[in-house]
């Protein structure tokens, strides 16, 4: 076996963050360019965080306000672009690009409307998955500036920068670096820089690219902010306005009192907070990390199983990356280098959460025998998709009883083996949606994606379904009155009455019950309803229970 060396490398989606490489690049040695990153705390959301504490003496905040995320976030268009939103069934206007502005277009406007004034629009819908992922896509860009950014709301990112000033040059050539990577990214951003959080915050939602540096100049640049900057509730802001106060610096003259016992303790807190006159602990989002490794090679290499063995040990190496975590990941990608060919790479996927080097390796070994390499390799890299805490194991399914050999797999283990044998397209499960007619109360899903439903998205599965259903009901013959399947059937329980679907053209009005047959066989029948439907009182079959 030739001689090789591994590297192992640790990193974030997004790159390393200025705090986290800043020592680093004045102490490390010539030549040395692997850096472990710091564990960070994980968060009850699932993404690693970090809490610290804002200090009004050494701290600096940088504030991006995002107020077009929800259309920058959605895919771009040679054609005017105009997001909608649907309130009380109708699409309305939330955003429009220039151009469509330029034609007349105005938030608040109707589909429609927007789609006469300017025909060759294109409509978009709104996203909410698509602007979070946009928003901690952007967070993870600004690590590269900051070890604390921190995400403010759905449309606001605030970074503490004062440790980065000297790293960055100044203030003023790291404010242009952020203003021009948001620019290039595509992104309408208003910026603000203050000593405390909440302050930077208001301004830029604002629209003043201002820079405070001394928390005594907060005061004045908060007198004339409107109160619709501080992103309180509408009732509390129309009860100011009333009163005649428009602006932050008009409450801050208010009695304090007062203000605290008609407006709540909280509102007076976020002003002595934006003041720095109280602590504004934030909590900083971090990237998700993901284990990446390389193992490179003297000479090119042809033998498969020294290349399978190899592998092997880049996944024992992303075991103990993600022992020491707690996670688990669904996905890993190879990567085989060669000195004349593009790389070849080889994904594998499983059907939940998995860090066992043992449990990927049988699954590489499978999809390694379908593997074609161009030429001979120079270099693996192994890749892990994004790490996720580890919550439950699934229970075991015996399969072979040979003499001396037992053999024990989850269902989900087998539909990762048969997927690693025939492909991902050919295993797929079945996911209950929230929906009472039986035939759409179920949808196929890809096994190995790990689908989890929302509980407004899901329905559970009730004891009376049938596990199997027939794919057209089955009219039941009558006689003596009663339905007739191998014989007279007799009722177990019933009715459970459906009747849904009135606002499409598939409407259905039934009575069901589980029923016996003479043979034994437990039944799910039902009993048209619908007294205008031709076949009212008609009975049918639908399933089998087990």
């Amino acid at each position: 076996m030739p001689r090789s060396r591994r590297k192992p490398a640790f990193r974030r989606e997004e790159g390393l963050t200025a705090a986290d490489i800043g020592p680093a690049l004045l102490k490390r040695p010539p030549g040395d360019s692997q850096y472990r990153l710091p564990l960070a705390e994980a968060s009850p959301s699932g993404v690693p965080s970090v809490p610290f504490r804002s200090g009004t003496s050494e701290r600096l905040w940088f504030a991006v306000y995002l107020p077009s995320l929800p259309l920058d976030a959605m895919p771009s268009s040679d054609r005017p672009r105009v997001l909608v939103e649907e309130r009380q069934g109708i699409h309305r206007v939330l955003l429009a690009d220039t151009e469509a502005l330029g034609a007349g277009v105005m938030a608040g406007q109707s589909a429609s409307a927007a789609l006469a004034l300017m025909p060759d629009i294109e409509l978009l819908e709104r996203s909410l998955s698509a602007e979070w992922e946009a928003l901690e896509r952007l967070a993870g860009w600004l690590e590269r500036f900051s070890s604390c950014v921190s995400l403010a709301g759905p449309d606001m990112i605030v970074l503490e920068i004062a440790r980065s000033l000297r790293l960055f040059g100044g203030l003023k050539t790291l404010r242009r670096q952020i203003a021009m990577g948001l620019d290039a990214q595509g992104y309408g951003t208003g910026l603000a820089i203050a000593p405390t959080p909440l302050s930077a915050i208001w301004l830029a939602r604002d629209g003043r690219r201002a820079c405070i540096r001394d928390t005594a100049n907060i005061l004045p640049a908060l007198r004339q902010l409107p109160l619709a900057r501080l992103d309180w509730p509408a009732s509390v802001t129309a009860a100011l306005e009333g009163m005649g106060v428009r602006t932050a610096g008009e409450c801050l003259r208010l009695p304090r009192e007062g203000f605290a016992k008609r407006f709540g303790r909280c509102r007076l807190r976020e002003l002595d907070q934006a003041l720095g006159r109280l602590p504004d602990p934030r909590r900083a989002w971090r990237a998700p990390e993901r284990f990446v490794a390389d193992y490179e090679m003297t000479g090119e290499q042809s033998d498969r199983e020294l290349l399978l063995t190899i592998c092997k040990s880049l996944l024992e190496e992303q075991e103990r990356f993600l022992l020491l975590r707690q996670q688990g990941t669904q996905q890993i990608c190879f990567e085989f280098f060669h000195l004349r060919a593009p790389a070849s790479p080889l994904k594998v996927g499983a059907a939940e959460l998995e860090r066992s080097a043992h449990h990927w390796s049988e699954l590489l070994s499978i999809r390694f025998e379908q593997l074609t390499l161009p030429e001979p390799v120079i270099a693996v890299r192994l890749q892990s998709g994004e790490g996720r805490a580890l919550s439950r194991q699934s229970a075991s399914l015996a399969l072979g009883r040979e003499p001396g050999r037992t053999l024990n797999y989850s269902m989900r283990q087998l539909a990762e083996r048969l997927a690693a044998r025939l492909g991902s397209g050919s295993i797929h499960g079945v996911h209950t949606v929230a929906e009472h007619r039986p035939q759409y109360a179920w949808r196929i899903a890809d096994v190995l994606t790990g689908i989890a439903l929302s509980p407004t998205e899901a329905m559970s599965c009730r004891p009376s379904r049938p596990l199997w259903m027939l794919p057209e009901p089955a009219p039941l013959a009558m006689r003596e009155g009663c339905p007739w399947h191998g014989g007279p059937l007799k009722f177990l329980s019933g009715p459970e009455r459906l009747e849904t679907g009135w606002w499409d053209d598939d409407g259905i009005s039934r009575d069901y019950y589980r029923a016996c047959s003479p043979h034994g066989r437990r039944l799910w029948v039902f009993r048209v309803r619908e007294r205008r439907h031709a076949d009212a009182g008609n009975w049918y079959l639908h399933g089998y229970f087990g």
